[in-house]
């Protein structure tokens, strides 16, 4: 019996395989009726399950190195079961960096590219945004290439594991920088409202977090990229937003917890892995208990959004640790929920499960209009149909997994059900 990082879900898999090489995956998957890759198990729903044998290819050895960097185009082939806390020291060591991170640099990399998990920033995409290629093993051992620009590589990226077990990232980079972070006190609801363009663009990460209930948005984190030295006004401040209230000790986005897990604050400048993740990755955030729901909608829609679920404060925030708002850019990946400019609204809850559920679709009923759509490896109470249905290229999806996986052995969890 394993469970998924968060203990609410105990897997149905009856047997985990770890290969070391492509071979040994290759023998894995010949003899596994059901097979599903699985990451660092951060997802909360059962996106990553099957009834067969669980693959993780975190000790994969392919005679290549894990992180393996080519100074003529910056372009970084990675482990896909490697978390982007394994390379981006790595990277950094190199003079290169990634334009993004999550909150936790804890997951894998193939885990977080194949379920769109993302960061924030106006201009930056999600994680997958990154991806210029992809190696990965079909069921019938088939070793398969995709690079940007080939036909079926939109649709490959975020694939939810439905079309073979990934073996490698090839991830762009950019040379590396600092960030500086600075923690604005509730900032005022209606400065929000009237000005969420400046807010999330006064730097380049912006997160705000929020119970929903509070008289003001409790906290703005603010990620500035400091280049040549240069920072944003006299103080390091964004301009526009001087006038806030700015926190003289570290913050944690959960009130009341021990802020020593959390990356540097207090405008200290530093490298950008150590930065524009909230927590660091020598500690663990949590002890795992914890739900969590995220659900993405166009940006356009966020000063809606933003008011709609100020409305539901009162029913969300007795389960709720804390409720984060991001920005993130738009792609091109099929399954991808960013297919114009976006805004998450991400809840982290209480481990109150029947309590969560029977919120969640007073949550949908207020965003699934202004076009939300839910993170594809967190909690949510719509229809998989529904769901499909907000994909333009679903079908296309669907027959792309058809030919890759013809005898559906990957087809286990809500992927089965989502994909009939």
């Amino acid at each position: 019996m394993h469970l998924n990082w968060a203990g609410n879900l105990t897997y149905t898999a009856r047997e985990v395989a770890r290969p070391t090489t492509l071979d040994e995956l290759a023998d894995v998957l010949a003899r596994a009726d059901k097979v599903r890759a699985l990451g660092s198990r951060h997802s909360f729903n059962d996106v990553a399950d099957t009834p067969g044998v669980h693959v993780q290819v975190d000790a994969l050895d392919d005679g290549r190195p894990a992180v393996d960097l080519d100074p003529a185009t910056g372009v970084a082939s990675v482990t896909a079961g490697l978390r982007y806390g394994d390379i981006m020291r790595t990277l950094h060591a190199e003079g290169r960096a990634l334009a993004t991170m999550a909150s936790l640099p804890h997951i894998s990399v193939a885990g977080a590219v194949a379920t769109a998990t993302h960061g924030s920033g106006d201009a930056t995409r999600s994680l997958a945004g990154a991806v210029v290629g992809l190696e990965l093993m079909t069921p019938d051992g088939g070793r398969h290439r995709l690079v940007r620009g080939d036909a079926d590589f939109a649709g490959a990226v975020v694939s939810l594991g439905a079309l073979g077990v990934v073996t490698r990232v090839d991830l762009e980079t950019e040379p590396a920088y600092e960030v500086r972070q600075d923690v604005a006190l509730d900032l005022p609801w209606d400065t929000l409202l009237e000005r969420f363009d400046d807010v999330t663009g006064a730097a380049y990460s912006v997160s705000v977090f929020t119970g929903w209930d509070e008289p003001a948005a409790r906290h703005v984190w603010f990620k500035s990229r400091v280049d040549g030295g240069v920072v944003a006004g006299d103080d390091g401040r964004p301009d526009a937003l001087r006038h806030l209230r700015w926190a003289t000790a570290p913050q944690h986005p959960v009130p009341g917890v021990d802020p020593v897990a959390c990356t540097e604050q207090l405008g200290v400048p530093g490298p950008w892995y150590d930065r524009l993740s909230h927590f660091r990755l020598e500690f663990t955030p949590s002890a795992g208990a914890e739900l969590q729901s995220e659900y993405l909608l166009p940006r356009r829609n966020a000063v809606a959004a933003v008011e709609a679920m100020r409305r539901l404060g009162p029913v969300v925030a007795p389960h709720l640790l804390t409720s984060e708002i991001r920005t993130i850019a738009a792609d091109d990946l099929w399954l991808s929920p960013f297919d114009e400019d976006s805004v998450g609204f991400h809840f982290t809850w209480l481990q109150h499960d029947a309590e969560v559920r029977a919120v969640l679709p007073r949550i949908e009923e207020a965003l699934l209009p202004l076009g939300a759509r839910p993170h594809w490896g967190k909690l949510f109470a719509v229809g998989l149909p529904d769901v499909a249905a907000t994909y333009p290229r679903f079908a296309d999806f669907r027959a792309l997994a058809e030919r890759m996986d013809p005898a559906g052995k990957l087809r286990g969890g809500y992927v089965e059900r989502l994909l009939g």
